[in-house]
């Protein structure tokens, strides 16, 4: 079943997504501090400004919500095509993709290990999100004992 929003719905709806403290960013935040793993967010003396940054260990984490940042974007990019205001979300979604391929390149030329997660994957599985940083962390203390 596909609902159809009004533009006053949908303006509504996009006026009130946030560029920070995200439901996603709060519940993997949450989650790495139970763990004892400190940390950073927001953090704008680097590009991109991640959402969370391990300064320690040079870790800067995004948490990429799927539409905005295009996840599947093979399969979404036709289904925009065929939508309202095609032109602008197909282009949107683009240049976030881009920028988001552009700051990983940065982040690494600075030697910054850069991890990236889906919301969905950071609501479903946030241990295992926790898990992947915590390995991070554990083969970076390794490199810098030998």
């Amino acid at each position: 079943m596909t609902y159809v929003l009004t533009k006053e719905q949908r303006k509504k709806n996009m006026q009130n997504i946030r560029s920070k403290d995200t439901k996603i960013e709060l519940l993997l935040r949450k989650a790495l501090y139970s763990k004892g793993i400190r940390f950073r967010k927001n953090y704008n003396k680097l590009p991109g400004k991640p959402d969370i940054v391990i300064t320690k260990h040079k870790i800067a984490i995004f948490c990429d919500g799927e539409f905005f940042h295009g996840k599947d974007w093979e399969v979404l990019k036709p289904r925009l095509e065929k939508g309202n205001n095609s032109n602008y979300w197909v282009s949107k979604i683009s240049k976030n993709r881009e920028r988001d391929d552009r700051i990983n390149k940065e982040l690494l030329f600075l030697g910054w290990i850069v991890i990236r997660f889906w919301g969905k994957d950071i609501k479903k599985n946030t241990e295992e999100c926790v898990r992947v940083i915590e390995e991070t962390i554990f083969e970076l203390s390794l490199k810098d004992d030998e």
